[in-house]
């Protein structure tokens, strides 16, 4: 048992960690000649490609699984992947990564309000202290009276993101088990990749690409480079190791080990494009994260003991 559960750890922290190197893959080709649609359009279509066959392989014929289950998929596939990773990709242009994804992150609060103000379901204490802890951070992280104040363009962009991400909470929590996490996963990446091209083929968002080299981890390589990172490291890896490591470990460890996705965003991103937020902005960091685990906490806490036998497959993990 104690080496089911290392093993299910491991395979959450790398689930993490290649979740972690999305900003930084995107961050060359979106200061160069792509747009983030386009990087988005890229990182989706080609995942949910490789994802194609194990999907088939998981629904094993079972059509009308996915033909009941069809508006759900879109929906995951309009909020949870094309608006969350959108916004997220068009935030990194302007911001760091880590202050991009943290932003991101405040979609877990947002959740507390739309299933209070929808579902008439009112927040325990822990949830409101927790949520008020990562809006202190928030305040932090944007450095308002700072000298390095943030560009609101991409703060905007940040919270559209974290919009997104709600969105793909909600959703993925009413996913049904009969549906498969692989199916929905491909699926919902398809539609995104899909309707992003639409609107990028009729004008309605900058759609534009590349085959220039671009600059990585402070040297000139291919364009093809990082669009196989995001696709095959931050997608397709990330998902896998995801799901196997949720199987192990059940969703609520799991859930908290996600959380490590920021921390290790910030140190790749330091590492490979040398940028650091700022003392306070990591403070804000901090204070976002320790909310964030407080509501997550809260949520598990208050789950059924009933329920927690049968664990709830997840989707993605971290930044969708």
């Amino acid at each position: 048992m104690r080496e089911r559960s290392g093993v299910g750890l491991g395979l959450a922290l790398l689930s993490a960690i290649t979740f972690a190197t999305s900003g930084t893959f995107a961050r060359p080709l979106i200061t160069g000649e792509w747009s983030a649609v386009a990087v988005v359009i890229a990182r989706v279509g080609i995942a949910a490609l490789v994802l194609a066959v194990p999907a088939l392989l998981a629904l094993r014929g079972r059509w009308s699984v996915l033909r009941r289950h069809g508006v759900t998929v879109l929906l995951f596939g309009l909020l949870g992947v094309a608006t969350a990773q959108a916004c997220f990709f068009n935030a990194v242009r302007y911001l760091p990564v880590g202050v991009a994804l943290l932003l991101e992150y405040l979609g877990i609060v947002l959740v507390v309000g739309w299933m209070w103000l929808v579902h008439g379901q009112r927040p325990r204490a822990l949830t409101v202290v927790g949520s008020a802890t990562a809006l202190c951070g928030l305040a932090l992280v944007l450095d308002l009276t700072g000298a390095g104040r943030l560009d609101p363009v991409g703060v905007l962009w940040g919270l559209g993101a974290g919009v997104g991400l709600a969105g793909y909470f909600v959703i993925a929590g009413r996913l049904d088990a009969e549906l498969p996490s692989v199916v929905m996963a491909s699926g919902g990446m398809a539609v995104g990749a899909l309707v992003l091209l639409l609107l990028g083929g009729i004008g309605a968002l900058p759609l534009a690409a590349g085959t220039a080299d671009v600059t990585f981890a402070g040297h000139q390589v291919s364009w093809l480079v990082p669009i196989a990172g995001l696709s095959l490291i931050a997608a397709v890896v990330a998902y896998l190791t995801g799901v196997a490591g949720t199987r192990l470990l059940g969703a609520r460890l799991s859930s908290f080990v996600g959380l490590t996705e920021v921390m290790f965003a910030v140190l790749i991103a330091w590492l490979v494009l040398d940028e650091l937020p700022s003392l306070i902005q990591l403070a804000g960091g901090v204070l976002i994260l320790g909310g964030v685990a407080l509501v997550r906490a809260d949520e598990l806490r208050g789950t059924r003991p009933a329920s927690a036998t049968v664990p709830a497959e997840p989707v993605l993990s971290g930044e969708r």
